[in-house]
């Protein structure tokens, strides 16, 4: 039986992270995967998640100078 992979649906979400849903496998520039192929992944839109490419939350948290 042959798997048919869902179609990748990305989703901004205001003050957050792209919701990325469907069959996908994310890469470094190099690649390297980063994370297999899994149904939804959180990327990082404000640039200061500890995980990147990956949202860890940190964009809830208040930044200085803000």
């Amino acid at each position: 039986m042959n798997h048919e992979p869902a179609p990748a649906t990305i989703t901004p979400y205001e003050d957050g992270p792209l919701l990325v849903r469907g069959d996908v496998e994310v890469r470094s520039q190099d690649g390297e995967v980063l994370r297999p192929g899994g149904t939804v992944v959180a990327l990082c839109r404000c640039g200061r998640s500890a995980v990147k490419p990956f949202c860890d939350g940190t964009h809830k948290v208040p930044s200085r100078g803000k």
